[in-house]
């Protein structure tokens, strides 16, 4: 059966980000098992396209990348969710085919901010849980400060405009969640997304205050680079 991405009564799911980035090199084999050691419940990472296969990493030409079938014997090997975030299109059948090669299809979600991605994921594996993720942040802006000023203004309008519209995205991508920046997330969003049986993943997350009120405002799970930030106070 795929992963159950809806919280219940229970607290948010914790998920590691590329790994657990902040205590090892992203997208490597040490952050996932820095992750792991740090008890997430799942664990986050990019795939891209080479000409020689799919790889872990953010972008293309990162150093000592990954191969994706290394990294998903890695998870084969442990038990958490595998959570894949797509960055490239046309390739979603080498994907769904090494999912399966590694039998971790029923433990698996597949996030893209490409509606064409997860419209084919939905055409080769119906039963595969898919995210879309919103918005797309290409270059990484929003964790550059120069230019904080101007993504929160924008992130204030789309934040305002997104209940009445996060539906017909996921719609329109074949999506059975929504991965957002934790900026977006209200507490109307996560009704309506709700209301449909979609489940909130929240992304990304380094601080135990902002943690604290994502999981009030009912998210199902909390996306960070530092699984540290749940120990203490936050439901257990």
């Amino acid at each position: 059966m795929p992963p159950d991405l809806l919280r219940g009564e229970g607290r948010p799911f914790r998920i590691g980000h590329r790994g657990a980035a902040a205590l090892a090199p992203e997208n490597t084999l040490a952050a996932f098992e820095a992750a792991i050691d740090a008890g997430v419940d799942g664990v986050e990472f990019d795939v891209v396209a080479t000409v020689d296969g799919l790889e872990v990493a953010h972008a293309l030409g990162a150093p000592d990348a990954p191969a994706l079938d290394e990294a998903l014997e890695f998870f084969a090997q442990h038990d958490v969710t595998v959570h894949v975030d797509l960055k490239g299109t046309g390739r979603e059948k080498e994907l769904v085919d090494a999912l399966r090669r590694h039998d971790l299809g029923d433990r698996a979600l597949v996030s893209s901010f490409r509606a064409r991605s997860l419209l084919a994921l939905a055409r080769l594996a119906p039963e595969l849980p898919r995210a879309f993720t919103y918005p797309e942040d290409r270059l990484g802006l929003s964790r550059r400060r120069p230019f904080a000023f101007a993504i929160r203004s924008g992130l204030s309008t789309m934040r305002a405009l997104l209940p009445r519209r996060i539906v017909a995205m996921m719609t329109r991508a074949g999506a059975s969640a929504a991965t957002l920046h934790h900026q977006l997330v209200t507490r109307r969003a996560v009704e309506v997304c709700h209301a449909h049986g979609a489940a909130v993943w929240a992304w990304t997350v380094n601080d135990r205050a902002t943690a604290a009120d994502l999981e009030t405002l009912g998210v199902d799970a909390i996306i960070t680079d530092d699984p540290r930030i749940f120990r203490g106070r936050l439901s257990e």
